[in-house]
């Protein structure tokens, strides 16, 4: 079930080294995601994004503010959040059904429920006939769609994605975006998607947040205006897609320059 998420003034120190004052990472940072919204956060390498993301799963903590999950503080990681890396993260001794089934496991679901699920999981992503080879057996793009499967055979709330396409090649990325977009059509979910890529954003996204060199911090928002279902060769031939990557472009090269 699509769940509201929310962030205020989140900020996040870490101890200085060899008595240095501490490094500020991220810097009051305040949004909400809307059930089954999709937000792209943009901006430069080293300002916190991952930071961010690992705070609103639960698995690190904020210096100041706070995240909440339909009203209830986030303290610690749980199976309402589901995180997609940009590293495949598998288990090369567990097989492509069995790293699937890794957190109903973990949930203790029934034997029966597991296998049903993996097998709704697989055909979802297309990897049907794969069932049992390792992934060192299966190419990247394969293997990160393991990763998806994983993370969405929990039926989680809220899906936080860091680059996971980063690692891909240009072709391989460009068809698991496609086939992700038609997933989360399918089955909707309140989304956080970390990006360097500009058109990936906002072929994505409902917003973008752009953020600001560190410390972290959000310096425009930018809504998205196409309706869904959405088609990636649509969205790209048009005018408005032009005018949104130009004003993302300016924001990022205007920061870097700073």
């Amino acid at each position: 079930m699509p769940a509201t998420l929310s962030l205020d003034k989140v900020s996040k120190f870490f101890p200085g080294r060899m008595g240095a004052a501490p490094l500020e990472v991220l810097r009051a940072v305040s949004f909400q995601a809307q059930p089954g919204e999709f937000i792209s956060l943009i901006g430069p390498s080293g300002c916190g994004k991952t930071t961010l993301l690992r705070i609103v799963h639960g698995l690190d903590g904020a210096t100041a503010g706070s995240v909440r999950f339909d009203g209830a503080p986030v303290a610690s990681p749980d199976q309402t959040r589901a995180v997609i890396f940009q590293g495949f993260n598998l288990f090369p001794w567990r097989t492509v059904a069995q790293n699937i089934a890794f957190g109903l496991e973990v949930r203790r679901d029934e034997a029966g429920t597991i296998a049903e699920r993996v097998g709704e999981m697989i055909d979802l992503v297309g990897l049907g006939g794969f069932e049992h080879h390792y992934p060192h057996e299966i190419s990247g793009g394969m293997q990160q769609r393991v990763g998806i499967a994983r993370a969405l055979a929990l039926d989680p709330s809220v899906l936080l994605m860091d680059e996971p396409f980063g690692a891909l090649d240009a072709i391989t990325r460009e068809k698991l975006q496609r086939d992700i977009a038609g997933i989360l059509a399918r089955q909707p979910k309140t989304t956080i998607f970390i990006t360097h890529n500009m058109d990936e954003a906002i072929f994505f996204s409902d917003r973008i947040l752009v953020f600001g060199t560190r410390p972290g911090r959000v310096i425009e928002e930018v809504h998205v205006p196409f309706e869904r279902p959405r088609t990636v060769d649509v969205v790209r031939a048009s005018r408005q897609f032009a005018e949104l990557r130009e004003r993302l472009w300016a924001l990022l090269s205007q920061e870097l320059a700073a």
